[in-house]
């Protein structure tokens, strides 16, 4: 177990910066010297657990790899985040292409795509809030219930942005790692003992797991939903899962559970920044308050109900991708360098031995 958040005070900052900090107008709250803006540092004007955040690390997009490397786009092959493809079904496009009305705002509420994800997974509309994809969600349920110092779990090796959007939150992140390879089995007594010592108000599961595709198994989720914490459960490749089901529609009848999805992997719609979240009404009512109101684009929430209006592409690409990676899987345990790990998702990975 680890517990990381913990900040060294003005750490990467200079000596006259940590020296004008401790002394400015600003930062002295009883001072009674009139405020000049010649004497104050930049860094007054940012929050102490903000000084020292490492910025997240993205992929770079197409056309700037194409630019560095020389290459021309449609001759680049991009595996480097997981993306679709095949993209999105011929309904996006043509959906797109007739949109009215682009000088008005969005719905607020993205009412239409709701009412879609609720008849597609037997959640009420009630339940469910859609956000410019799933990562904005995660922040928005930090945003709710983190007060400075709070703590989350992290099960790494899992996606990152867990870690990344509690720092923004001034969170602490105890780190309960995954078991070895192959299986990278998450520690549930290990998961129980944090719970009981550190008191989180978050404990984020990916299930299959970002990077390595394994599943959590349904009895090992039902015993971390008794524990008093509020679980997010990320599936944003459960549709590439074969093995397990998608909890959803537990979100119903456990009051501490939360469900995150993405049009990113299986429609394809990773450029448009879509994902949706299933949770109980108690959530729903302070994620309201605290979500920008145009947070979904009309662009993004035409492009998801299209999607969703064609199912038999969908499971077509989702099958493709399965049979690929069950092909590539065989060829990877060919090439005595590698050793592939089993994966219920639409990656796998591998590790190079010498």
């Amino acid at each position: 177990m680890r517990v990381s958040g913990e900040r060294v005070p003005f750490a990467g900052l200079s000596t006259a910066d940590r020296n004008i900090h401790r002394t400015s107008p600003i930062s002295r709250s009883r001072s009674s010297r009139p405020l000049k803006a010649s004497s104050l540092s930049t860094s007054d004007f940012v929050r102490r657990h903000i000084l020292d955040l490492a910025p997240y690390k993205p992929i770079l997009p197409l056309d700037v790899l194409s630019d560095q490397l020389g290459i021309p786009v449609e001759k680049l092959v991009k595996l480097d985040a997981n993306e679709n493809p095949y993209g999105p079904p011929p309904e996006v496009f043509d959906a797109l292409s007739k949109m009215e009305f682009p000088q008005i705002y969005p719905d607020p509420e993205s009412r239409r795509l709701r009412a879609k994800l609720s008849t597609e997974s037997g959640v009420p509309p009630e339940n469910i809030l859609v956000g410019c994809g799933a990562d904005e969600l995660i922040d928005l349920i930090l945003r709710v219930v983190l007060e400075p110092g709070d703590c989350i779990i992290n099960t790494p090796p899992t996606f990152g942005m867990y870690a990344f959007d509690c720092s923004i939150n001034d969170g602490q992140i105890i780190d309960v790692p995954r078991g070895a390879a192959p299986d990278f089995k998450i520690d549930v007594p290990a998961i129980k003992a944090a719970v009981h010592e550190h008191k989180p108000k978050v404990l984020f599961l990916t299930s299959p797991n970002n990077p390595d595709g394994s599943v959590i198994h349904p009895s090992d989720i039902d015993a971390l939903l008794e524990l008093p914490v509020l679980v997010v459960l990320d599936e944003a490749y459960i549709e590439f899962c074969e093995t397990h089901q998608s909890r959803m529609q537990d979100v119903l009848a456990h009051e501490n559970l939360i469900v995150l999805r993405t049009f990113s992997k299986r429609a394809a719609l990773a450029g448009i920044r879509v994902g949706y979240g299933a949770m109980p009404l108690w959530l729903m009512n302070y994620m309201w308050r605290v979500k920008q109101p145009y947070n979904v684009s009309t662009v993004a929430e035409l492009a998801a109900c299209a999607a969703l209006g064609n199912q038999e592409y969908l499971k077509h690409v989702k099958d493709l991708l399965i049979n690929e990676r069950e092909r590539l899987f065989t060829e990877l345990q060919r090439v005595e360098f590698l050793t592939p790990y089993p994966s219920q998702s639409n990656f796998i990975l591998t590790k190079c031995v010498s």
